[in-house]
């Protein structure tokens, strides 16, 4: 057995004392205090220290990383035992960082392919973080509602593999505490998680995020971004807000594959032959992702939640409107700077094409016309809101390409902003028209 199977067999093990909780109760963060101290202070070597050592432990003659995994998890039974955390989360949160290093682990004894280790820790930390809420379920008697307990296993698993992927291993402690609290928030919010919602909702970003990744228009990181973001958007909003979202996700994906080695001989591809990552994932999307989460909570909030719809909407057509916009008009030559209207070289910040502003167009009324068509209690006038923030956003991306944009204030800084803009107006036009009506 390799060491780091090894390895991530005993984390596994030492995470599975979560499920004791419900007995334990105000004491379940003493097993890992524990272990947290033994890492630190007592085993410096022998067997045990060769079982959990990862090579910096080697180096400074101590278990750090154990350490750390124990004291994340002693502070997340803290927060479980004082503050409010459902335990069944706390036991979630635990077991799908550790046995989705265990799933990745196993699948790296035979294979070194990133999608493969991906799907290994997401089977793993999923199958944990169920089993691990059923287990907590059982020891309180309470109902084991299998449904909700899938959706955030997984939701919890996609969080946790998608800042492994970004942070480090060392960085466990920050991923299992994180993950915890994003559960937390999920499970709020999910107050009427059903089982159709959830069945349709992981087959469809399974289906989604496989096709991405194999088609190349998404990183590893793109794509676990995309899936949670497909996930969310789903549970939360409904079928017809997934919609919207692969709307986008599907036409940008195919313009920035669209003749792309002629962009790349002008000089305007996007890097990594156009797979997009969690960066350029979450410059386009968060906005929509905060959209989808503050219509889930709409019932506690002084905002109308149809709002959020519009919002929503807006963002995402403002997002394909500007890749749409500099992806296929960035073809053409002649581009001019939007803010002076002077001819510039292709591929510079703000520079735009006639051709470009068309599709930009056509791409803020596809979103529109989705809109209008699966979005529940949205007219003819409304998707007339959502065209203007998609159009509006687009021209604001333009402007501050050509006046701010560069090391500060980079690409997805731009794009965050532009989906802001878009929503903004969308919510707002949407705001004056059913007043009126």
């Amino acid at each position: 057995m390799q060491p780091t199977l090894r390895r991530a067999g005993g984390f596994a093990l030492v995470g599975t004392v979560a499920v004791a909780a419900p007995v334990l109760e105000r004491a379940a963060f003493a097993p890992f205090a524990a272990v947290a101290l033994l890492a630190a202070f007592v085993i410096t070597d022998g067997p045990l220290f060769d079982v959990f050592a990862r090579p910096a432990d080697r180096r400074e003659g101590r278990l750090n990383g154990l350490a750390g995994f124990a004291l994340a998890a002693a502070g997340l039974a803290i927060l479980a035992t004082e503050i409010g955390l459902p335990v069944g989360l706390f036991a979630a949160a635990v077991l799908v960082l550790a046995y989705g290093n265990l799933g990745k682990r196993l699948v790296a004894e035979t294979s070194d392919n990133p999608f493969l280790g991906v799907a290994g820790f997401a089977a793993g930390g999923s199958a944990a973080g169920v089993g691990g809420q059923a287990a907590v379920a059982s020891l309180t008697s309470s109902p084991v509602l299998l449904a909700r307990f899938a959706f955030l296993a997984v939701a919890g698993t996609l969080v946790a593999a998608l800042f492994r992927e970004m942070l480090f291993e060392r960085d466990d402690p920050v991923v299992m505490l994180s993950t915890g609290l994003l559960l937390w928030l999920f499970d709020g919010l999910a107050t009427g998680v059903g089982t159709v919602e959830v069945a349709a909702g992981l087959a469809i970003t399974v289906a989604l995020g496989y096709t991405s990744y194999a088609l190349g228009t998404a990183s590893v990181a793109g794509m676990l971004s995309g899936v949670l973001l497909g996930l969310l958007v789903v549970v939360f909003g409904g079928f017809g807000w997934f919609a919207v979202l692969i709307t986008f996700f599907a036409i940008g994906a195919l313009s920035t594959k669209f003749r792309y080695d002629d962009k790349k001989r002008r000089g305007i591809a996007e890097e990594n032959e156009g797979a997009r990552g969690t960066g350029n994932v979450l410059g386009n999307a968060a906005v929509a992702l905060a959209c989808v989460l503050c219509f889930a909570a709409s019932g506690s909030l002084p905002i109308d939640g149809t709002l959020f719809q519009y919002a929503f909407a807006g963002s995402m057509a403002a997002a394909l409107s500007d890749t749409l916009s500099s992806e296929l008009g960035g073809l053409y030559d002649n581009p001019r700077l939007i803010t002076t209207l002077e001819r510039v070289p292709p591929g510079t910040d703000g520079g735009v094409t006639w051709q470009g502003e068309v599709f930009g167009l056509a791409g803020a009324a596809v979103v529109a016309s989705v809109a209008l068509g699966l979005l529940p209690g949205v007219s003819t006038l409304g998707g007339a809101a959502v065209a203007a923030g998609g159009v509006v956003g687009m021209t604001v991306d333009s402007v501050l390409g050509a006046t701010v944009e560069g090391p500060g204030f980079g690409n997805e800084a731009v794009n965050f902003a532009a989906t802001l803009v878009g929503a903004a107006v969308s919510a707002l036009a949407a705001l004056v028209v059913l007043t009126a009506s």
